[in-house]
This record gives C-alpha cells, sequence and structure tokens, in this order.
C-alpha cells in the first residue's frame, strides 16, 4: 500500500513560494540550519558533511542523534533536509513492531530523501535486522506467499539517509549502532543561547520580551529549549489575561511562581521529593521505595523524571545506603540540616 510523505521540506527561495501569500509564522521550530541557537559544533561538523555529499552528488551518510528530550533532535531532523532539498518521512520506534510497517516507508523513498525514526531504541529486533541490508546495501528481502511456495523477492531501494533519535543510545545494539556513519551527542544549552532562542520565538508569538524577562525563563528552564518554549508560550496566556499583555521580569516571575516554576526550574514534585528527603529522613540516606510510599509517588517516576534533574543539578546525590540531599539543596529549600552526631 503506497504511503505519501508525512512531511516534505520546500525551499523557501523557490520561486513558487515567493509567489505565494505569506502566513503567520506560529512554529517554534527552526526550519533552517542557520536559524538554530546552540549545538554550534554539531552544526558545523554537519554542514560539512552535507557539503560534501551534495558536492558527490550522494546521499548524505546515516545519522545518529542521541542525547536527553527537548534539545532539537527532532529539529535536526527536518532541518537537514531543508539543507539537502529533499523529502523526509517521520516513523516512530514504537509503531514499527514488525518489518511489514516498515516496508511502506522504504519503498516510498524518493531518490537522496530521508527517513527519521525517532526513539529508534524502541523498534523490535526483527525490525532492527530488517534495517541492516537497507541502510548498507539500499535493498531488502521481501517474502512472497507461505510455506514450499514462499519465494523470496530482492527489492533495490533507492539511496536514502537514515536519521536515527534516540534517548538511550545504551539500548542499541552494536551492529545497528555502528551502521551509523555519524553520530552526534545533543548537550545541554547555556543561559545565553536560550535567552536567545526565547527572543527569536517572542517575535513568532507576537509577545513583546525584553531581556529581563527573557532571562527569567531561560534561568528556568533547565537548560532545555522545549521547556522555555512551553514557559514562554505559558507567559503570553498568562500576560493576556493578568496584565493586558504586558510583559517585564515581574510579571514573568509571576507568571512562572504560578505554575510552580521555582528560580532553579524545580516544579511542585521535585521540591515535595525534596521536603521528603529532609523533613522525614533528615537528608538522608533514604532508599528510593521508601521515598516513594511516603510521597505516594510511583518509583518509577521518581527515577525516570525527578532524579535526574535534582542529581545534575547537585541537590542530591546517591549513595549506596540510599539519596542524600546535599548542602545545596537545604539552602535552596531554606531548611536546617540536621545536626550531625558524633
Amino acid at each position: 500500500m503506497a504511503r505519501e510523505a508525512v512531511y516534505q521540506q520546500t525551499d523557501p527561495e523557490s520561486a513558487t513560494e515567493a509567489l505565494m501569500p505569506k502566513e503567520p509564522d506560529n512554529s517554534l521550530r527552526p526550519r533552517r540550519m542557520d536559524e538554530m541557537v546552540g549545538q554550534r559544533d554539531v552544526i558545523e561538523r554537519l554542514k560539512i558533511a552535507i557539503d560534501a555529499a551534495q558536492g558527490r552528488g550522494e546521499p548524505l551518510g546515516h545519522i545518529l542523534f542521541d542525547g536527553p528530550p527537548g534539545l532539537g533532535k527532532t529539529t535536526f531532523a527536518t532541518v537537514i533536509p531543508a539543507e539537502m532539498r529533499t523529502t523526509v518521512e517521520m516513523a516512530n520506534g514504537a509503531g514499527l513492531k514488525a518489518p511489514k510497517d516498515l516496508l511502506p516507508y522504504l519503498t516510498n523513498l524518493s531518490e537522496g530523501a530521508v527517513l527519521f525514526i525517532d526513539e529508534i531504541h524502541r523498534i523490535p529486533k526483527a525490525v532492527e535486522e530488517y534495517l541492516y541490508t537497507a541502510m548498507e546495501d539500499f535493498r531488502i528481502d521481501i517474502i512472497l506467499g507461505e510455506g514450499v511456495s514462499a519465494r523470496t523477492l530482492n527489492y533495490e531501494l533507492r539511496p536514502f539517509t537514515l536519521i536515527g533519535a534516540t534517548t538511550r543510545a545504551g539500548m542499541l545494539s552494536a551492529p545497528l549502532r555502528d551502521r551509523f556513519q555519524i553520530r552526534e551527542h545533543l548537550g545541554w544549552y547555556n543561559h545565553a543561547e536560550l535567552c536567545e532562542i526565547v527572543r527569536r520565538n517572542s517575535v513568532k508569538l507576537k509577545v513583546p520580551i525584553d531581556d529581563g524577562s527573557a532571562s527569567v525563563i531561560a534561568s528556568r528552564s533547565r537548560s532545555t529549549p522545549r521547556l522555555a518554549n512551553n514557559r514562554l508560550l505559558w507567559l503570553r496566556d498568562y500576560s493576556q489575561s493578568k496584565a493586558k499583555g504586558k510583559v517585564d521580569a515581574q510579571i514573568a516571575t509571576a507568571a512562572l511562581d504560578m505554575i510552580g516554576i521555582d528560580e532553579l526550574g524545580l516544579d511542585k514534585q521535585d521540591r515535595g521529593y525534596l521536603d521528603t528527603l529532609m523533613r522525614v529522613f533528615l537528608g538522608g540516606p533514604a532508599g528510593l521505595e521508601a521515598i516513594a510510599h511516603t510521597m505516594n509517588v510511583s518509583s518509577d517516576t521518581l527515577e525516570d523524571e525527578v532524579e535526574p534533574f535534582l542529581l545534575r543539578s547537585e541537590l542530591i546525590v546517591r549513595t549506596r545506603r540510599g539519596r542524600m540531599a546535599t548542602q545545596k539543596a537545604f539552602e535552596h529549600m531554606k531548611v536546617t540540616p540536621p545536626k550531625v552526631t558524633p
């Protein structure tokens, strides 16, 4: 069954688009690589690879992006086809249950097109092995019929580029990981980069953001552009409803305080974790299950959603005996550390 391209990039400099009426750009995702902020080392390496591939008239090598959520993996997967002036089809690893689910994507790719698989670590082993020959030799084997009457059809694919994105690169098997010629790890964004992202997107949203407001949002966004955009969207709603569209640092602070985001970017659940660890367990050490039962929250939720940022912010540490709050955490929560008895 034929499947049309899910997403198609067009050349913004083409004459056809120039004749079309311009619509408001409400998408916060950059459309070209030059519009991206941060990840400069990754961008420079990709520009070299794209330039070399275009010079040879060949598809770009397969690319694997890994890193925490919200840092731009999907954005790269959309701007790269724009730079290559080709199309992209998007799939999710969780939706590819069997090789037959992958067939429509592979057989409908045009030459030089991009296939983007998000959360690629979630594809089953059978689908992963089916990708091997597609990535290396641009061919797949299709079995027709069943039993003794079955026959194998060798199908030649048009040369394409596979872009994989994962938040858990360690879950990828070595054979699949090694078939990506380009591997890039996306790191956290600094304060200045987040401020620039907020300022640029405020123009798209027609929100009058000053430097003070941008700084407030950036400092409470956990070094993550996606969270900065979410904070900006909430600030737009808050200012429209409570401040007649006016935005300044004081209004930005009030807006984020209202949804429980403090100056370090901690939310209510993060502070609840620290409060439980300090008040009930006197700062620790305490086991994860004990903290989870005390908070009436799943231990998986705490381990996957709460603890990573607290660890990165040096607010807690993991020891063999359990979790412990740091001096920085006590200072942030304005709690006096318990006295240590000799």
